[in-house]
């Protein structure tokens, strides 16, 4: 039987943990073959490293066992450079297909800034 999205390709941005990792692992377990994409490890505040290291090699892992095919990217959604390279990547490695985009990436407020009176 034929997984109902099999030969398609979708990209989840922020999905090491979270919504975004359980939605990218649902795509996977229904064949699709999805690009997870979220920071290097370095670059998480230190709280985040001890709730789930590498978590974005072991979500492409996960993908994969249930059916899909899982590719984890590095990418730096705040970099234009980074995104660009991670939309040509997936341009080649697909020619140019791309079916599903969930855009879930997000960064929290680092600064606090007081209220004005």
């Amino acid at each position: 039987m034929t997984s109902s999205l099999s030969n398609k390709v979708a990209l989840v941005t922020g999905s090491s943990r979270g919504i975004g990792r359980g939605i990218a692992l649902q795509l996977g377990a229904a064949g699709a073959k999805v690009y997870v994409t979220g920071r290097r490890p370095e670059n998480h505040e230190a709280a985040l490293k001890d709730i789930q290291p590498n978590g974005l090699e072991t979500v492409a892992q996960e993908i994969t066992k249930r059916g899909g095919k899982g590719v984890a990217i590095f990418c730096d959604h705040s970099n234009p450079e980074d995104v660009k390279k991670l939309f040509e990547r997936i341009d080649k490695e697909n020619n140019g297909q791309l079916d599903i985009l969930v855009n879930n990436a997000y960064a929290g407020v680092n600064k606090r800034t007081s209220a004005v009176p």
